[in-house]
């Protein structure tokens, strides 16, 4: 049976680009792809980087009991993993990654408990998050504001994950979760 790698950071941490990085690392993980309530962006497309839906969809998943965990984020804004997705992972073999919020986190690490390793990356200050979020180009300066508000709630969750990985140099953030999860896979 795979094991299971949870990232967990605020939005900006430099999680997503950690998590890329794994992925090409040659560790037979598999990404696993999140379902979420808000529209794409960009170019981003339904079962590639998330599963769309819309809130009445999500809601409707959630009392069919479909999810792993789930969180709504903002007012109709919900995330989730899926569990036929950890399923669909699992039954080929692979090791499932997780690039899901802190609660979420949290969530998936209570429910596979030693079979799962769960990683925090923390920011170096919520400054240099601001400036992330801002240089990014994606939002509006309200939800600027309301990323930046809930990372600062986020990170007092830091202490309940396995690792917590400072993200103030990226090639360092990088090397130091390569070994951690390498060291877990192994055992």
């Amino acid at each position: 049976m795979g094991k299971l790698i949870i990232f967990s950071a605020p939005s900006g941490a430099g999680k997503s680009t950690i998590v890329n990085y794994l992925l090409s690392q040659n560790l037979n993980l598999q990404f696993s792809i999140s379902a979420t309530s808000r529209p794409p962006r960009g170019t981003e497309q339904h079962g590639v980087e998330y599963y769309f839906h819309t809130p009445e969809e999500f809601r409707k998943k959630i009392a069919n009991d479909e999810f792993l965990e789930y969180e709504e984020v903002y007012a109709d804004k919900f995330y989730g993993t899926l569990k036929a997705e950890v399923e669909r992972i699992m039954d080929n073999g692979g090791n499932v990654i997780f690039d899901v919020d802190v609660v979420g986190g949290c969530n998936i690490k209570r429910y596979y408990g030693d079979k799962a390793l769960s990683i925090f990356v923390e920011p170096p200050s919520v400054a240099e998050l601001r400036r992330r979020l801002e240089e990014r180009g994606t939002e509006s300066p309200e939800l600027i504001d309301a990323r930046v508000a809930k990372a600062e709630q986020e990170i007092a969750y830091a202490p309940q994950f396995d690792v917590v990985i400072l993200n103030d140099n990226l090639e360092e953030a990088k090397a130091k979760a390569l070994k951690a999860v390498t060291d877990f896979l192994s055992k």
